[in-house]
């Protein structure tokens, strides 16, 4: 009869030999090497951006799941062009181009011979697939429409632009009071918050980690996504979305995935997840603008729940693999989307405790020039 051995139990016999033919200085030994290994392979890699790669690609699986996902991404980009979703990154980006030429000092009278045609033909196809949908609250498509329609009324005359400004001109007009295009802002009026009520609002927004057992209202957590929106984002594609949970049940699932929420994430009366995705962008050289858009509009999202009488806690999302795994199977995500933090959100337990975590000096954390 064949008898199998376990690995654990040959790593076990290979061990023991080890330690009787090896003697105890040898064993010592290895272990030093063994330890130094992996800095030795690190010192070898770091001589050269090829080298990195090689150890990424044959060493570390660290970046894979990236790799995946920006590659799904860049595909996604490519289908979504053909289809007319209810948001299109490449016309929200052209766009967006044609505002700052709009409002570039001195004007330029061509600009956007590059991109114009496809601008125009991106828009077309949004217009075209909705042409049996009402229009009149598509906002997208009418700021589109505001922009075009000053950009051709002022830029001068060439052949590409003529073309694109011909196509855009046969499409049927949007009912349109002009208001979306670029404006002064009016500066004579006083603002409703100053410094020092703002920075008021910023002591008083602490990471609270213990909340009434009470519902928020979904009204409030809309209230304070609106604001969040009007966060600066790389030529406007916000490239995010808040996942919110408040059924109790998935808010237990979904707070218990991350690590750094265990001993108090019971009491969570909300979560929200943030993802991002990566189809907003047709090349490598953008896959971290979804970390930065949306951790901008994350902070505006948390300020705004105090305003509104909640407190929040932003929650790290670091890279583990079996984490992304779960939260991946659980939020149904596709492989470009990724998560970028969780938000735990609620009415504040008066008797709950905060952190006093001190924040570095001015003269540690800025420098001019």
């Amino acid at each position: 009869m064949e008898i199998q051995a376990s690995p654990r139990k040959i790593a076990h016999v290979v061990k023991y030999i080890a330690k009787t033919v090896i003697p105890e200085f040898g064993i010592i030994k290895l272990k030093q090497i063994a330890q130094s290994f992996p800095e030795l392979i690190l010192s070898s890699c770091v001589r050269s951006p090829f080298l990195s790669s090689l150890y990424y690609a044959f060493i570390s699986p660290a970046f894979r799941r990236e790799h995946y996902g920006v590659v799904y991404g860049k595909l996604k980009y490519s289908e979504e062009l053909k289809l007319a979703k209810d948001s299109d990154f490449l016309l929200r980006r052209n766009i967006h181009r044609l505002e700052k030429g709009l409002l570039m000092r001195p004007f330029r009278d061509i600009f956007a011979r590059d991109y114009i045609d496809e601008t125009v033909n991106s828009y077309k196809n949004a217009l075209l697939a909705k042409q049996n949908v009402v229009l009149s609250t598509d906002s997208e498509l009418h700021w589109a429409y505001d922009v075009l329609k000053q950009y051709f009324s002022i830029v001068g005359s060439e052949p590409t632009i003529d073309e694109a400004r011909k196509i855009f001109l046969e499409l049927p007009p949007l009912n349109s009071n002009n208001q979306s295009v670029p404006y002064k802002r009016d500066l004579s009026s006083p603002l409703p918050v100053n410094y020092d009520q703002f920075l008021a609002l910023s002591h008083r927004r602490r990471s609270v980690r213990w909340y009434l057992q009470k519902p928020v209202p979904r009204d409030l957590l809309d209230k304070a996504i609106k604001a969040a929106t009007l966060s600066p984002s790389a030529c406007n594609r916000q490239p995010f979305e808040f996942r919110i949970f408040d059924e109790p049940e998935l808010v237990k699932q979904v707070a218990s995935i991350p690590m750094g929420t265990k001993g108090f994430n019971h009491n969570f009366p909300a979560i929200i997840v943030v993802v991002g995705k990566l189809r907003a962008y047709f090349s490598e050289r953008d896959r971290h603008v979804i970390y930065i858009d949306a951790s901008l509009a994350s902070m505006s999202l948390m300020y705004a729940f105090e305003t509104l009488g909640l407190s929040s806690c932003p929650i790290n999302w670091p890279d583990i693999e079996a984490l992304e795994k779960k939260m991946e199977l659980l939020l149904k995500l596709e492989p470009d989307e990724r998560v970028i933090m969780l938000i735990s959100v609620g009415y504040p337990d008066p008797d709950g405790m905060v952190a006093y975590s001190q924040k570095k000096p001015l003269s540690q954390i800025r420098k001019y020039n």
